[in-house]
């Protein structure tokens, strides 16, 4: 049997439903995300006001990874993503990694979303935890059923969720500010420059995320122009909303950040205590079913063209091409999502395993991902400097991985049996990938 990789498409024409209103609202999505519930506390309570330095630095670290993957997606538009940025570069056993560590490890993140989301609702409507275990599975639900509906229909409800989203998040900052107090600000580095970097590390995960969209780069209209424009307006989005965030929480609750599970929550009680609590829960909501809308769609993607490329089974290979939906791979990421679910259920809700397993999944895909730009990105071009700069971003996450990164070489060692299994076929038919 003969396998083969299908041309690049002509990026200069028109592709897909998504134009640039659509694409940035999953961009922002896909990376502002579950972050905003928490991180800004939990940087404060690291670094005082020095967090707004954390903020800043991630801010500027971002624009090279965001800038190179837009940069392959624009000329690469494929539902395989970085999968294929890699095949194209690196051959298919790398390729066959790459797309493992995203569509079953990265995918962990998917019931952390939910279940943050659900106990956040939970927290600010003052119920028992355990109905948190019974909202998740809904929110997980409906994200999925907009995607069967297909991608136009997503795209419309990420641009209205997303535009949701930043308008609370305004709405926070402007109710809050009246209550900031110059004297939280000092001193400015009560931890010294080590809380900073415990910052930046706590905001990492809040930064991550703009690979995911990398794999519905053939639904863009005009990818080579709207991709990176998308990129470009969703930096700024997202970096606003966390400055803004990080500064008010610094600004108003000052020491007592870091105390609470609903920092948002006591943010905006302190100047309006009257409709705060629905405020918050509707930022949650938001928040969890804008996330998992983006990331669905983009697994399910992965998973068609894994089939497509024979590293599943060729059923799942339906809707990879551009303008289809992959159905029987959103049935099968509808799968993985209840057996990681079920898993945290056993787990009682524990999020930090499943978090490590998503982040080093992650790492591990940006790793192979940026070595792929070098390769395929023209040399010296503004996208290969990008790309140089993120290698050396990236060698540094991998370092901080360290012993979190054992699942990615389970799925590592599962990509290379793949191949050992496929090679007698391949010794008797010339293949081509």
């Amino acid at each position: 049997m003969t396998t083969s990789v299908a041309p690049a498409p002509d990026v200069s024409t028109s592709h897909g439903s998504v134009g640039l209103a659509q694409g940035t609202a999953l961009y922002v999505a896909a990376v502002l995300g579950t972050g905003i519930l928490v991180l800004p506390s939990l940087a404060a309570a690291a670094a005082g006001p020095g967090s707004l330095v954390a903020v800043g630095a991630l801010i500027v670290l971002s624009i090279p990874l965001a800038g190179t993957f837009a940069a392959l997606a624009a000329r690469h538009p494929d539902a395989g993503g970085v999968a294929t940025f890699v095949r194209l570069a690196l051959g298919p056993t790398a390729a066959r990694m790459a797309g493992y560590w995203f569509f079953f490890g990265v995918s962990f993140g998917t019931p952390v979303v939910a279940l943050l989301g659900a106990e956040y609702v939970v927290a600010v409507l003052q119920v028992d935890r355990s109905w948190s275990f019974v909202l998740a599975p809904f929110l997980l639900g409906l994200p999925l059923l907009v995607n069967i509906a297909g991608l136009r229909l997503s795209g419309r409800v990420q641009l209205a969720l997303s535009g949701l989203l930043v308008v609370v998040i305004v709405g926070v900052v402007a109710t809050a500010a009246p209550a900031s107090d110059e004297r939280n600000f000092e001193p400015f580095l009560p931890h010294g420059w080590a809380g900073v970097g415990v910052a930046v590390s706590l905001f990492v995960w809040a930064f991550a995320g703009w690979e995911a969209v990398t794999h519905i780069a053939g639904e863009f209209r005009r990818p080579r122009l709207n991709i990176p424009l998308s990129t470009a307006v969703a930096i700024v989005i997202v970096g606003a909303s966390y400055l803004a965030l990080q500064w008010v929480t610094v600004a108003v609750l000052g020491d007592s950040a870091g105390s609470s599970t609903v920092p948002l929550l006591d943010l905006v009680e302190a100047t309006a205590p009257a409709w705060g609590r629905p405020v918050v829960a509707s930022i949650a909501a938001v928040v969890a079913l804008g996330v998992l809308n983006a990331y669905l769609g983009a697994f399910a993607k992965l998973g068609a063209s894994l089939g497509r490329d024979g590293d599943l089974p060729r059923w799942f290979a339906q809707g990879a091409d551009s303008g289809r939906v992959p159905r029987r791979a959103l049935a099968l990421v509808a799968g993985l999502a209840a057996v990681d679910f079920t898993l945290m259920v056993l787990a009682d809700g524990r999020l930090t395993p499943f978090i490590l397993i998503h982040t080093s999944c992650m790492v591990a895909v940006y790793a192979l991902g940026v070595v792929a730009a070098l390769r395929l990105l023209e040399r010296f071009s503004v996208g290969w400097w990008l790309a140089a700069v993120s290698t050396v971003l990236v060698a540094g996450l991998l370092v901080l991985a360290g012993p979190n990164l054992l699942p990615p070489i389970v799925l590592a060692v599962a990509a290379l049996a793949m191949t050992a299994a496929r090679r007698p076929r391949g010794r008797r038919h010339r293949v081509v990938e």
